[in-house]
């Protein structure tokens, strides 16, 4: 179960200062409604990866289920 700061939060923040398990969490989370996702959706999602491609990828424990 994912227990970080919601998305409100963390939109009013650069994602450089997002935590390795929120970037893995919302990921996770984007990855699965991606067809769903508008362009402001699509583009906060591409954000985030290019984030987790910066900082080397996710390590196995960040992208578990136990977020």
């Amino acid at each position: 179960m994912y227990n970080g700061r919601d998305m409100t939060e963390l939109s009013m923040m650069s994602k450089t200062d997002w935590d390795d398990s929120e970037l893995a969490f919302f990921h996770h989370s984007l990855q699965q409604i991606a067809p769903y996702l508008n362009s402001e959706g699509q583009t906060i999602h591409r954000e985030i990866i290019e984030e987790i491609e910066n900082r080397g990828g996710i390590k196995r424990q960040e992208a578990n289920n136990t977020y």
